[in-house]
């Protein structure tokens, strides 16, 4: 049996608030780097290019990449040999929330209540999904999620005759709703199967995978490409001014469903795709 503080919980979350929030993870700074140089269209070259000196301010400044520092979302992978000692799990995840919003000065974006619209003042609670896996060791993933992408996102139950042309149609339409609202060049996250919660959540994993990282399934790993294609044929372009750039990768997570249902789920990041993960051993 391993045992880890809570206190050490928390203090990681804190770290990973901020990380999470001024550096962009290597693939997604690649990505920019390359569609800034790749881009055809002069506008859009243009705001490829500050997108890149914006992400050099940050990692120098250490000041966030984005004003909207976003909702925390945390995945926590629990091996099933740990036991937490010093308090409460969730309790210490919010702590860490808390304190690292505060050290960070990031933007604390969340109301307590949806239709009262009370700031709570220290961005919590976070949005907590939690999962047991073997081992003895903790993983944690802090994805800040801004909104101005997070209100894009959508979900729809297909039904089984819809097939692989209904889920390629259906995440096409959700991104051309989308439009330059999610502040594009975007990464798109899909789910599908489970049911309705599962594949949305599912979506929202796929976006803390790496893009560069294909699904293992040759399958799902050509649905990516090809939906990647299609999506930047689409021509909205970095920020909705036009070119060859829409999105940065398309990720594809699934899971076993129902003799008679698809669900899927599309959830889009935008250009700062926020994640930041430790091992804790």
């Amino acid at each position: 049996m391993k045992e880890i503080d809570v206190k050490v919980v928390c203090d990681v979350v804190a770290e990973l608030c901020i990380t999470a929030n001024v550096k962009l993870p290597c693939d997604i700074v690649k990505s920019i780097e390359d569609a800034s140089n790749s881009e055809t269209n002069p506008l859009s070259k243009s705001v490829m290019q500050d997108l890149c000196k914006n992400i050099a301010v940050s990692n120098k400044t250490g000041l966030p990449i984005c004003q909207d520092t976003g909702m925390a979302v945390v995945f926590l992978e629990i091996g099933q040999d740990v036991h937490f000692v010093g308090g409460d799990l969730y309790d210490a995840v919010n702590d860490g929330v808390r304190i690292g919003y505060e050290k960070g000065l990031l933007r604390k974006s969340v109301v307590a209540d949806p239709l009262r619209r009370v700031n709570t003042g220290d961005n919590t609670p976070a949005i907590i999904h939690s999962s047991i896996v073997p081992g003895s060791s903790l993983k944690i993933t802090v994805a800040p999620k801004g909104f101005g992408s997070e209100n894009m996102s959508a979900i729809r139950m297909l039904t089984p005759s819809d097939g692989r042309e209904g889920v390629v149609d259906f995440v096409i339409e959700a991104v051309k709703k989308a439009s330059n609202n999610p502040c594009p060049p975007i990464v798109v996250g899909v789910g599908i199967g489970g049911d309705f919660e599962q594949c949305a959540i599912l979506s929202k994993r796929a976006l803390c995978r790496d893009i560069s990282q294909t699904n293992p399934d040759e399958f799902y790993a050509e649905l990516e490409r090809e939906l990647f294609k299609k999506i930047n044929e689409l021509g909205i372009g970095p920020q909705g001014f036009g070119g060859i750039t829409t999105a940065l990768g398309v990720n594809i997570e699934t899971a076993p469903t129902h003799i008679a249902g698809l669900p899927v789920a599309v959830n889009i990041g935008c250009h700062v795709t926020r994640h930041a993960t430790c091992v804790i051993d």
